[in-house]
């Protein structure tokens, strides 16, 4: 059964907007944002629409705020992703406006190791279809991925047009919209293989991310390891402090 896509949120689309602007250059890193006034009319929302698409901008590092100064563009590579929401990449990096391109370098259906038997729930013995793709973003390698998934949800040969978009759009069509994931992030370094993949020299730090995706009714429906390019996309966190202490 197809679910329902919703609308974005005003807030998230003047955020998209703003970003946008960023990474075209409009606004450079360590340039001042425009006062709320003229944002305000540029984008015809109100005060409290605008904040809030702000704040987004400084939760995913894009814009920092100096007090009694502005708003200012950071440094830094201008893609970042925010793991404190999980969405598409694709959808993501098509959404900041600049090339996007995506290549499955292959797709296969072969018998589970026992680490996606663990991670995906399955028994002793089964099949699954492994993805591997690397999405580029105006040209450079920015993510290289292999994607786990049961055989019941996907077909490593009647979905090889599927693998070219997004996962989640895949999943939501079989009727496992991803609900929630859990994720483990660390540092490695290109070997010889990764450091041909992302066109990066053998030794670049990557990021690395395992992540398990759940459906609604809480199955593990895809096992993903990624290798991200700092360079060209950060991966950031946006942790909330504890607020003012009791006295010691």
């Amino acid at each position: 059964m197809l679910q329902a896509r919703t609308r974005p949120l005003l807030p998230d689309v003047v955020r998209a907007d703003l970003r946008r602007l960023i990474i075209g250059g409009e606004f450079p890193p360590g340039s001042k944002l425009p006062n709320e006034e003229a944002l305000c009319a540029r984008f015809a929302v109100s005060r409290i629409t605008l904040r809030e698409a702000v704040r987004g901008l400084v939760e995913d590092g894009y814009v920092i705020r100096r007090q009694g100064a502005g708003t200012f563009v950071t440094e830094g590579p201008t893609l970042r992703n925010s793991l404190d929401t999980n969405f598409s990449y694709t959808e993501y990096l098509e959404s900041t406006g600049v090339a996007v391109s995506k290549n499955v370098l292959g797709a296969e259906r072969r018998p589970a190791g026992e680490a996606q038997i663990v991670a995906l729930g399955l028994a002793p013995g089964a099949e699954i279809v492994v993805v591997r793709r690397v999405r580029s973003a105006d040209g450079k390698p920015a993510i290289y991925s292999i994607d786990s998934l049961p055989t019941d949800i996907a077909d490593a040969k009647k979905d090889l047009k599927a693998f070219g978009r997004s996962l989640y759009t895949l999943l939501s069509e079989r009727g496992h919209g991803v609900e929630y994931a859990r994720t483990v992030l660390a540092p490695v370094i290109a070997d010889a293989e990764l450091a041909e993949i992302l066109a990066v020299p053998v030794g670049t730090p990557l990021q690395h991310l395992r992540q398990v995706d759940y459906d609604s009714a809480g199955r593990p429906v895809m096992l993903s390891l990624e290798w991200h390019v700092p360079s060209v996309i950060e991966l950031r966190v946006y942790r909330r402090g504890p607020g003012p202490l009791p006295n010691g």
